[in-house]
């Protein structure tokens, strides 16, 4: 921290920082976004490191078991965010009313209510959308696994014959209960100090984690990976007319949650579809610029012409050749800025993009550095990246993509310990 700067609170500093200025001191982001959290795992050891008031985790995102990060732990981190998720989660039941549960590796955690499970005989873990238990459970947690896996449920799907509606089923304009829900939630938070990442159900346009429909009973339509992917080469006159349908009928559920929610939102997570693998990418820009880009231009003219919001892209891998796309179609922050992959070396990113769009993660490595190497590793590797990202604003400390179960505490603490020795605490 620079002697004399003035102080700021946690949404000036972050809203300084998206906005390509230097704030009081490095930004910090964990548990605002699905992809931006901790495992459940992680969050008990860390209540436990900082001895702080002995209660259970709240499972926030069941799929990767993801846990709620409470007030006295964000305050003990010096995190600057919070939010509002959506009251669905993706298996389709309410995020309320929780009950106690024991995970297979033996922590006592708190669920939702209609998050029901079975367990066979392997040890497999299966749980059911919408908790209903009478059809084919929609996810699976193998034996000796951390979190769930969307299962591939079969439809009976004529490929030469496709029904647009089977693929829309899932986008429907938001019922009055759950714009009921943003208003009560942005009445809580109107008056925090920490910046709100908001987000909404129906704007992830091709999102392939969405594809198998974990959250629908019985889902029809495309609905396995392969053949999607298969479908963005010979069946782009079906998803152009499911994407314009797609971004209709999200466009009128933005403006209804704008209307109760206003400016409570500083950020909305809009979509999280993966255009990178390790080492290379799942299309072209050629192909982005075709099919994806006209509908995410759509959804964020109507954010940036209706709204106060800034807009968050989240891709996984390689990804460098598509930030000027991802520029280009109005993303104001990229997340996880997955530094491991192929061509996103940081200094790179920041001297190409630095000025025009905001890092969000990129802090240090969550598949390499902090499950297997050691503290002071990670603290040399967090030192730099916060050195590289953080010049001139633009740059929101977050790993990149979510703290996974096993990580050492060790780790997890030298991480917090070197963001507080580069702040100059």
């Amino acid at each position: 921290m620079i002697l004399g700067r003035h102080i700021m609170n946690s949404k000036q500093r972050i809203m300084t920082t998206i906005d390509h200025k230097t704030p009081d001191h490095l930004a910090v982001d964990f548990g605002a976004t699905p992809v931006s959290g901790m495992h459940v795992t992680c969050i008990e050891q860390l209540r436990n490191h900082y001895g702080l008031e002995k209660r259970l985790v709240k499972v926030s995102e069941p799929l990767q078991m993801l846990g709620e990060i409470d007030d006295d732990l964000k305050d003990a981190l010096g995190i600057d965010t919070t939010s509002i998720i959506p009251p669905s989660t993706i298996f389709g039941f309410k995020n309320e009313n929780h009950k106690e549960f024991t995970t297979p590796w033996g922590q006592e955690v708190l669920v939702p209510e209609q998050f029901n499970t079975t367990m066979d005989k392997k040890g497999d873990l299966w749980i059911y959308p919408e908790g209903d238990m009478s059809v084919r459970a929609s996810g699976k947690m193998p034996d000796e696994g951390f979190f769930f896996d969307s299962t591939i449920r079969p439809t009976d799907v004529d490929y030469d014959n496709l029904n647009i509606e089977d693929n829309l089923e899932e986008f429907s304009l938001i019922s009055d209960e759950d714009l009921k829900y943003y208003e009560t939630q942005a009445k809580a938070l109107a008056n925090s100090d920490k910046a709100v990442v908001g987000g909404i159900s129906g704007t992830q346009i091709g999102d392939i984690g969405l594809v198998p429909a974990p959250f629908l009973k019985n889902p029809k339509g495309i609905r396995d990976i392969e053949e999607w992917y298969i479908s963005t080469a010979i069946r782009t006159d079906f998803l152009h007319e499911l994407f314009t349908k797609q971004c209709e009928i999200a466009i009128k559920n933005l403006a209804k949650v704008h209307n109760v929610v206003g400016d409570v939102f500083d950020i909305l997570f809009l979509c999280g579809n993966d255009f990178g693998t390790q080492n290379s990418s799942f299309c072209s820009t050629d192909t982005f610029d075709e099919l994806y880009a006209p509908y995410y231009k759509m959804l964020t003219k109507w954010i940036r012409d209706n709204t106060s919001w800034k807009v968050m892209k989240h891709s996984c891998g390689a990804v460098e050749n598509f930030m000027d796309h991802f520029i280009d179609c109005g993303f104001d922050i990229i997340n996880p800025v997955q530094c491991s992959a192929t061509g996103m070396d940081p200094q790179t990113l920041k001297d190409r993009y630095g000025d025009r769009l905001v890092f969000w993660g990129g802090g240090v490595d969550t598949q390499r550095t902090m499950p297997f190497e050691g503290p002071e590793d990670v603290r040399v590797e967090v030192l730099k990246r916060c050195e590289i990202f953080s010049q001139n604003g633009g740059f929101v400390f977050d790993a990149i993509h979510n703290l996974q179960a096993k990580t050492p505490i060790e780790n997890i603490v030298a991480m917090f310990d070197a963001l507080n020795e580069f702040k100059g605490k």
